[in-house]
Protein backbone atom coordinates (compact mmCIF):
# COMPACT_ATOMS: atom_id res chain seq x y z
CA UNK A 1 0.00 0.00 0.00
CA UNK A 2 0.48 3.82 -0.50
CA UNK A 3 0.39 6.40 2.38
CA UNK A 4 -0.98 9.24 1.27
CA UNK A 5 -1.33 12.98 3.00
CA UNK A 6 -3.15 15.59 0.69
CA UNK A 7 -3.04 19.55 1.50
CA UNK A 8 -3.69 22.18 -0.63
CA UNK A 9 -7.77 22.80 1.13
CA UNK A 10 -8.97 25.93 2.33
CA UNK A 11 -11.72 28.58 1.71
CA UNK A 12 -11.87 29.82 -1.99
CA UNK A 13 -14.78 32.41 -3.46
CA UNK A 14 -16.97 31.79 -6.95
CA UNK A 15 -14.74 31.71 -9.59
CA UNK A 16 -11.66 31.43 -8.27
CA UNK A 17 -8.44 28.67 -8.21
CA UNK A 18 -7.47 25.97 -5.85
CA UNK A 19 -4.53 23.41 -6.34
CA UNK A 20 -4.57 20.20 -4.08
CA UNK A 21 -1.81 18.09 -3.56
CA UNK A 22 -0.92 14.30 -2.15
CA UNK A 23 2.36 13.30 -1.29
CA UNK A 24 2.93 9.68 -1.41
CA UNK A 25 5.56 6.99 0.65
CA UNK A 26 6.88 4.30 -0.93
CA UNK A 27 8.50 2.88 -3.92
CA UNK A 28 5.01 1.61 -5.17
CA UNK A 29 3.84 5.58 -6.07
CA UNK A 30 5.62 5.00 -9.15
CA UNK A 31 3.55 2.04 -10.51
CA UNK A 32 0.20 3.42 -8.86
CA UNK A 33 -2.80 5.05 -10.79
CA UNK A 34 -4.01 7.94 -8.48
CA UNK A 35 -7.38 9.43 -8.19
CA UNK A 36 -9.34 12.13 -6.44
CA UNK A 37 -12.71 11.85 -4.61
CA UNK A 38 -14.73 14.00 -2.60
CA UNK A 39 -17.28 13.87 -0.23
CA UNK A 40 -20.24 16.72 -0.34
CA UNK A 41 -21.89 16.91 3.50
CA UNK A 42 -24.62 14.25 3.54
CA UNK A 43 -24.00 12.98 0.06
CA UNK A 44 -21.44 9.84 -1.11
CA UNK A 45 -18.55 10.09 -2.11
CA UNK A 46 -17.52 11.02 -5.66
CA UNK A 47 -15.26 10.29 -8.43
CA UNK A 48 -13.60 13.81 -9.44
CA UNK A 49 -10.50 12.38 -11.95
CA UNK A 50 -7.66 9.35 -12.09
CA UNK A 51 -4.42 8.85 -13.60
CA UNK A 52 -2.49 6.33 -14.67
CA UNK A 53 1.00 5.67 -13.69
CA UNK A 54 2.49 7.36 -16.26
CA UNK A 55 0.81 10.19 -16.54
CA UNK A 56 -0.15 9.71 -20.12
CA UNK A 57 -3.63 8.86 -19.51
CA UNK A 58 -6.33 10.94 -17.45
CA UNK A 59 -10.00 10.88 -17.14
CA UNK A 60 -12.60 13.30 -15.22
CA UNK A 61 -16.00 13.19 -14.11
CA UNK A 62 -18.42 15.16 -16.33
CA UNK A 63 -18.78 18.11 -13.73
CA UNK A 64 -15.12 18.52 -13.32
CA UNK A 65 -14.54 18.25 -17.22
CA UNK A 66 -12.72 21.57 -18.69
CA UNK A 67 -12.55 23.11 -15.08
CA UNK A 68 -10.36 20.75 -13.49
CA UNK A 69 -6.34 19.30 -14.27
CA UNK A 70 -4.92 16.49 -12.76
CA UNK A 71 -1.03 15.71 -12.70
CA UNK A 72 1.56 13.86 -11.16
CA UNK A 73 5.29 14.10 -10.42
CA UNK A 74 6.78 10.93 -10.37
CA UNK A 75 9.99 12.47 -9.03
CA UNK A 76 8.27 13.84 -6.21
CA UNK A 77 5.80 11.07 -5.22
CA UNK A 78 3.46 13.77 -5.51
CA UNK A 79 -0.01 13.81 -7.49
CA UNK A 80 -2.20 17.08 -8.10
CA UNK A 81 -4.99 18.60 -8.46
CA UNK A 82 -5.77 21.96 -9.99
CA UNK A 83 -8.92 23.52 -9.12
CA UNK A 84 -10.19 26.52 -11.69
CA UNK A 85 -13.44 28.31 -12.16
CA UNK A 86 -14.77 26.72 -8.53
CA UNK A 87 -18.37 26.83 -7.44
CA UNK A 88 -20.08 26.47 -4.37
CA UNK A 89 -21.08 23.23 -5.29
CA UNK A 90 -17.54 21.72 -5.77
CA UNK A 91 -17.21 22.66 -1.57
CA UNK A 92 -16.71 18.98 -0.08
CA UNK A 93 -13.56 16.87 1.40
CA UNK A 94 -11.57 16.00 -1.30
CA UNK A 95 -9.58 12.59 -0.88
CA UNK A 96 -6.59 11.29 -2.55
CA UNK A 97 -6.91 7.70 -3.37
CA UNK A 98 -4.06 5.01 -4.95
CA UNK A 99 -4.25 1.57 -6.50
CA UNK A 100 -0.62 0.41 -6.81
CA UNK A 101 -0.90 -2.01 -9.69
CA UNK A 102 -1.63 1.17 -12.64
CA UNK A 103 -1.65 -0.26 -15.23
CA UNK A 104 -4.62 0.54 -16.72
CA UNK A 105 -6.28 3.27 -18.47
CA UNK A 106 -7.10 5.97 -16.33
CA UNK A 107 -11.11 5.77 -16.82
CA UNK A 108 -10.68 2.19 -15.26
CA UNK A 109 -10.20 3.69 -11.76
CA UNK A 110 -13.32 5.50 -11.46
CA UNK A 111 -15.35 3.49 -9.19
CA UNK A 112 -13.62 3.53 -5.20
CA UNK A 113 -13.24 -0.18 -4.97
CA UNK A 114 -10.66 0.11 -7.41
CA UNK A 115 -8.46 2.25 -4.84
CA UNK A 116 -6.51 0.13 -2.16
CA UNK A 117 -5.23 3.09 0.07
CA UNK A 118 -6.86 6.63 1.01
CA UNK A 119 -5.90 9.50 2.32
CA UNK A 120 -7.23 11.17 5.20
CA UNK A 121 -9.22 14.36 3.19
CA UNK A 122 -8.66 18.14 2.43
CA UNK A 123 -11.31 20.22 2.83
CA UNK A 124 -12.51 23.06 -0.10
CA UNK A 125 -14.86 25.25 0.82
CA UNK A 126 -16.26 27.70 -1.99
CA UNK A 127 -18.11 30.79 -1.06
CA UNK A 128 -20.75 32.26 -3.61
Amino acid sequence: QVQLVESGGGLVQAGGSLTLSCAASGRTFRSAAMGWFRQAPGKERVFVASIDWSGSSTYYADSVKGRFTISRDNGKNTVFLQMNSLAPEDTAVYYCAANVRGFYSANYYTASNRFDSWGQGTQVTVSS
